[in-house]
């Protein structure tokens, strides 16, 4: 409820208080405040939390002190592709027109799926910009990616890889794809990778949510993004005061829905789960 408001209905019971008067009463007498709601009460719990954010802080040390890449990995949110309104504004020289409902159906290849690898020591982020169904494949591939447009630079001679993302996505923990196509990688580059999950119920806590995706979000801010490449551009301008640098890669196919783990790799994983909460913590061997 507003200040004038609450003016208008103490002026409907005979008094003459302005909406300044009001807000020193509601602040210096009784001692209110304007408040957001803080969004911090669970869906549900987690019974390990603690122990796993703990193991997420060691890991972290470790690989930091040895030099090694720390990435935190996640899919943005999709965005729709063609003439849908974002809120927002732009400038602009003239006036701008969107549909005025957001059926993605008005388009083809309307929805872009940004994936996102944000180095959380250099401050370094790489977006696979993909179409298509978000999997374990697309999100191994974007590790992949990253590896050879940034990663092979600055980690050049590493002996390992931790990857820090959510229980659940494409990159989650319940996932055989993803770790199948993420030992390939191992195999490939020669680079054992670790992987570890945040706690059930806990993805805000992931560093790419408020370090890349807060970004992007307000580069498409007011903006009609009528193609992928507009979009890759977009991101790639992406920088902030402290110096993010982010680096948008279009993906060269489209990602398929249904695609599973191969049957061998299932009957024998050679993944290495961790003799505690191996769920959560464990290594593609290279």
């Amino acid at each position: 409820m507003g200040l004038r408001v609450i003016a208008s209905a103490i002026d409907r019971l005979g008094f003459k208080l302005s909406p300044g008067v009001i807000a020193d009463i509601l602040r210096n007498d009784l001692k209110l405040g304007r408040r957001k709601i803080s969004k911090d009460i669970p869906l549900g719990a987690s019974e390990h939390r603690n122990e796993q954010f703990e193991r997420l802080q060691q890991l972290r040390r470790e690989y930091e002190r040895r030099g090694w890449p720390i990435l935190s990995v996640d899919t943005k949110k999709k965005e729709l592709i063609g003439q849908f309104a974002r809120s927002g504004r732009s400038w602009t020289d003239g006036s701008l027109h969107a549909f005025d409902h957001d059926f993605g159906s008005y388009s083809s290849d309307s929805k872009a799926i940004p994936y996102g690898v944000y180095d959380t020591v250099a401050n370094e982020a790489f977006v696979y910009l993909a179409t298509g169904a978000d999997t374990g494949e697309l999100a191994a591939d974007a590790v992949r990616r990253w590896w050879h447009r940034m990663g092979r630079i600055r980690y050049a001679g590493t002996e390992g890889i931790l990857l820090l993302g959510d229980c659940g996505g494409s990159n989650g923990y319940r996932v055989p794809l993803y770790r199948e196509r993420l030992h390939r990688l191992a195999i490939g580059l020669g680079i054992p990778i670790r992987v570890a999950h945040l706690p059930p119920y806990c993805s805000k806590y992931n560093p790419i949510d408020h370090r890349l995706f807060c970004h992007l979000t307000a580069a498409l801010s007011g903006r009609l993004v009528e193609s992928l490449s507009w979009m890759q551009m977009l991101f790639s301008e992406v920088t902030t005061r402290r110096g993010l640098k982010v680096v948008c890669e279009l993906a060269r196919k489209v990602y398929q829905s249904g695609i599973k783990a191969n049957s061998e790799f299932r009957k024998d994983e050679p993944t290495q789960r961790d003799a505690q909460l191996g769920q959560f913590n464990y290594v593609l061997p290279n």
